[in-house]
């Protein structure tokens, strides 16, 4: 199995909580904890890997949506997801919560969909949902928390 691992930061550089991703010859799993996210509203947030692994200056500095095929954004898309495509966080009033997701949209390393290439991947948080049906753009909202993918050591 192959693992990497991310740690979390707010705007104002507080450390927020951690993913962990793991590969098996079923995909990957991705778990995210965060605890007390400034200002994050209680309910769904959009919840996205972008193309590059880097968070600051600002968190635009991860760019858009990982999507090396080019592919229209949301999972509900009738021609199909792209590669940054997850399913949205849900956080509680304290602006914490706990995500398990499975996934076979990316890899961590090799095949055309990597997160682990030369340039990384950074996941971001965003301040909406992505309903993905309202808005196929993608567009959920303000970018709250990012942390750059890093793979761990093989042991």
């Amino acid at each position: 199995a192959t693992a990497a691992t991310a740690e979390l930061m707010d705007a104002s550089g507080n450390v927020v909580g951690t993913a962990t991703l793991t590969e098996d010859a079923n995909g990957v799993t991705v778990q995210v904890d965060v605890t007390g996210i400034a200002g994050a509203a209680a309910g769904e947030h959009g919840i996205h890997f972008h193309q590059f692994g880097a968070c600051t200056p600002t968190f635009d500095a991860a760019g858009e949506h990982h999507n090396p095929a080019t592919m229209k954004h949301g999972l509900e898309n009738p021609d199909g997801p792209h590669a940054g495509d997850l399913p949205n966080i849900t956080l509680d009033d304290t602006g914490s919560g706990t995500y398990n997701q499975a996934t076979t949209l990316f890899a961590l390393s090799g095949g055309p969909n990597t997160l682990l290439d030369a340039d990384g991947s950074a996941l971001i948080i965003h301040a909406n949902p992505d309903d993905q049906v309202t808005d196929p753009s993608g567009n959920s909202g303000d970018r709250i928390v990012c942390g750059v993918i890093v793979a761990e050591a093989a042991e």
